[in-house]
């Protein structure tokens, strides 16, 4: 479906349940505080020179203490660490890293919102009614290594591009579509926010939950990316997963309506797994 096309309502009704049973989506201006400053400029991609429109942080303030309460959100973190940044470089995976991997798809899959979105997959033929083989479907197209970079072994998986980041050859950010790996790696020093990326329609509040950015990484400059601010792992784990699944296009771009935004849901795909995922804000409503 390309931009600019009819609104999928039925995928629309589904993510709106999703965002309702959302409850471990963190309050603006409580659990957390963005500073949105100003507007980005037009940056080539590839290009690694951005001007600054943004001197202080992204995020002012985030409940750390919240976040590690949450099951789903201190699973999430524990994956973070789990992956070596650049493409061509071959993943190895610790018999820790495969527990973890384990232990978050455990607590995702005991929240509302997973048990939601199984429930529809299953009632569209996509998923196994088991759970257990749901789960193994998940952990393949989220966590099954691939090799996406030919120079190298398996190297990337659908999680590591999508909530971790990742380059391509050192040169190029790639991924990194995750507000809680953003703020952490913003407080580690190594992001760096630029400012908003906005049409009239679409300029951020502080109180939206997704922005267009514009960030660097470790030195390198990502010219537009986008993500969802203050919502739940599991929340974005069950939109991309019923994307995926209920597609057979190798990238699919569905236009929906979630809460008061309108939304171009990509997502592209590696084989049988998750090559990329991400939101984009195309108008507030």
């Amino acid at each position: 479906m390309a931009k600019g096309s009819a609104v999928d309502q039925e995928l629309s009704a589904v993510l709106n349940e999703l965002w309702k049973l959302d409850v471990n989506r963190l309050k603006p201006g409580r659990d957390y505080t963005i500073n949105l400053q100003g507007k980005a400029d037009f940056v080539a991609q590839g290009s690694n020179s951005a001007r600054d429109k943004a001197n202080a942080s992204l995020f002012s303030y985030v409940n750390e203490d919240k976040l590690k309460s949450i099951p789903t959100y201190a699973r999430f973190i524990n994956l973070l660490d789990n992956y070596e940044m650049s493409t061509g470089v071959s993943e190895n995976v610790t018999s820790e890293e495969l527990e973890e991997n384990d232990l978050f798809l455990d607590a995702i899959l005991k929240t509302e919102v997973m048990k939601h979105a199984h429930k529809y997959l299953v009632s569209k033929g996509q998923a196994s009614s088991d759970i257990g083989q749901f789960k193994k479907q998940l952990s393949d197209i989220w966590f099954k290594l691939y090799n996406r970079d030919r120079s190298g072994g398996a190297d990337s998986c659908g999680f590591e591009h999508v909530f971790v980041g990742e380059t391509k050859h050192g040169k190029e950010i790639m991924g990194l579509h995750n507000w809680v790996q953003f703020y952490l790696q913003e407080k580690r020093k190594f992001v760096d926010y630029k400012g908003y990326k906005s049409g009239e329609k679409d300029k951020p509040t502080v109180d939206d939950h997704i922005v267009n950015l514009q960030f660097s990484w470790k030195g390198l400059v990502k010219p537009l990316g986008s993500s969802f601010i203050g919502s739940s792992p599991e929340f974005e784990v069950a939109l991309f997963t019923i994307v995926f699944l209920i597609s057979n296009e190798r990238v699919t771009k569905t236009t929906v309506k979630v809460d008061k935004y309108l939304l171009e849901i990509v997502v592209c795909r590696h084989g049988r797994a998750i090559g990329t995922s991400y939101p984009k804000m195309l108008q507030k409503l």
